[in-house]
């Protein structure tokens, strides 16, 4: 189709049926004396026929449409953008996050705020993780920054709460491990391939 028969698509011969609705009140006796007549004739539970017929239908015919929120959730994307989740190791259950802080310095709403310490081993932790989602405006930047896949954005978009400090603390976010097998991982760096399980090699007794 051109650009003129996209302009003048409906232009031209067109089989229209008119509706003699009558003539528009103008007083207001005339309006009221409109209403009443309609009344009388039942037209008011004309329109609701269709909503009554619906509503039996979703009630005692358990043709439901909608959804039972919150105890029915309807499936998101697997990368949509919601509350953010700390990864952990799959070997050691150690979380991935090694205090680079580059989520911190890329974070444009200036919502992520991260301490580190060396523990006894030498190996840089981080001592305190906190995210302020009441600046948070998901953008992904954290995400796609982090060299380790420590940090992503999960499914849990419910971000109500009664205090201010709910949804932002490490503890919160990280995976816990009783739900480790069930972690989901994305593809990236530092995420585990298909084919891990074959790229396993055995240790050898002598070194």
């Amino acid at each position: 189709m051109s650009l003129e028969e996209f302009k003048n698509r409906n232009v031209g011969e067109q089989n229209y049926r008119l509706v003699d609705v009558g003539q528009t009140p103008q007083t207001g006796m005339e309006k009221f004396e409109q209403v009443v007549k309609r009344a009388v004739k039942l037209e008011l539970f004309t329109g609701l026929k269709v909503t009554f017929r619906e509503m039996f239908k979703a009630l005692f015919g358990g043709q439901m449409h909608t959804t039972k929120y919150p105890f029915e959730k309807l499936p998101i994307a697997p990368r949509y953008r919601a509350i953010h989740e700390m990864k952990r190791l799959l070997e050691s259950g150690h979380y991935r996050c090694i205090g680079c802080g580059l989520c911190e310095k890329i974070c444009i709403a200036n919502c992520i705020r991260m301490d580190t310490r060396y523990d006894e081993n030498q190996r840089k932790e981080v001592s305190e993780y906190t995210i302020n989602f009441g600046r948070c405006i998901f953008c992904g930047y954290c995400a796609e920054v982090c060299p380790e896949l420590a940090i992503v954005h999960g499914g849990r978009y419910e971000t109500a709460s009664e205090q201010r400090a709910s949804y932002s603390t490490f503890e919160d976010m990280l995976t816990p491990l009783d739900q480790l097998a069930q972690q989901s991982e994305f593809p990236g760096f530092g995420a585990v391939s298909d084919d891990a399980d074959k790229k396993i090699k055995k240790t050898p007794l002598a070194y």
